[in-house]
């Protein structure tokens, strides 16, 4: 390490408040050593990645919402408060359907601390992640509408061969409408909806197979 710099330290981010003043540094649009500041908007936001391929991107549960502005290139920077403590990763900028699908201003969000250091702790320890704490379904699936076009489910386009929606008997061709009690109309709906729960948690699945309605007790396994 070059003389006279010191690691960044990281803050306690569960002790993170709504309106406290934090800064984004990073090297936003090329334009390097950039400082941006804002206020941490919410915290426990559950955000997924847009996609265009009828999937969908990440999903990552517990960010750090901020009005930081967050842009190409400070992604992936730090995001601290004003002791210098990093309390995330700024990693996404919401986009604004109404104008093209550009940044909206002032809602960026940050992968808290605490999820960074647990993951980064097991990749320098195992060379990869060995627990991450997210729950899966097991399946590949894609957003379905109904006869009016709109965003009825999640088809079943493959099932993990021994995986948790395997093992509770679920088929491709099935249609999953409900996540335990919350409704799924897209895949999208339905990567947030397992981000808010644990491997190996119990739920009920509820799909649709040939016209009929149908409910299962699934045990979730581990993305």
């Amino acid at each position: 390490m070059p003389d006279g710099l010191k690691a960044a330290t990281f803050a306690d981010s569960a002790k993170v408040e709504v309106g406290q003043i934090v800064l984004a540094m990073g090297s936003p649009l090329g334009l390097s050593s950039s400082v941006t500041q804002g206020i941490v908007s919410a915290t426990g936001r559950t955000v997924s990645e847009g996609s265009s391929d009828g999937g969908t991107g990440a999903t990552i549960a517990n960010m750090v919402q901020t009005s930081a502005a967050i842009n190409p290139g400070n992604s992936g920077g730090a995001l601290v408060n004003l002791n210098g403590q990093v309390i995330g990763i700024p990693t996404l900028a919401a986009t604004d359907p109404n104008f093209g699908g550009g940044a909206a201003p002032g809602i960026g969000f940050a992968i808290p601390s605490s999820m960074v250091k647990t993951v980064a702790d097991q990749i320098v320890k195992d060379g990869k992640v060995t627990d991450s704490g997210r729950a899966a379904l097991g399946i590949t699936g894609r957003t379905v509408v109904d006869d009016s076009y709109q965003a009825a489910g999640v088809a079943v386009v493959a099932v993990k061969s021994g995986g948790a929606a395997d093992r509770a008997g679920i088929r491709a061709g099935d249609i999953i409408t409900k996540l335990g009690d919350t409704g799924i109309s897209t895949i999208t709906s339905l990567s947030e909806a397992l981000a808010s729960d644990k491997p190996g948690q119990k739920t009920t699945v509820t799909y649709t197979r040939n016209g009929a309605s149908k409910k299962v007790d699934v045990t979730l396994g581990e993305q």
